[in-house]
């Protein structure tokens, strides 16, 4: 899944409550928020543009209610 320097995100969510997507470089630091919303149930997408970072590897993080789910994605500069 390498991308150059934007992506999309496509995600569910199973049940109405706040979601949280947030993406993360491999230390841990937080580098974006994309979606902090209270959203009801369905399929959503959210852009990244990562122009302004490093080429690495960098994990998104989606949370809502009792759901976590963690990717990894790949900047190709």
């Amino acid at each position: 899944n390498p991308f150059n320097p934007t992506t999309t995100i496509n995600y569910s969510i199973p049940e109405a409550g706040n979601v949280e997507l947030k993406v993360y470089d491999v230390l841990g630091n937080e580098v974006a928020n994309l979606v902090n919303q209270e959203m009801a149930p369905g399929n959503y997408t959210a852009n990244f543009d990562a122009s302004s970072l490093a080429s690495g590897i960098y994990i998104y993080r989606l949370q809502t209610g009792s759901l976590m789910q963690t990717r990894k994605m790949i900047l190709m500069k």
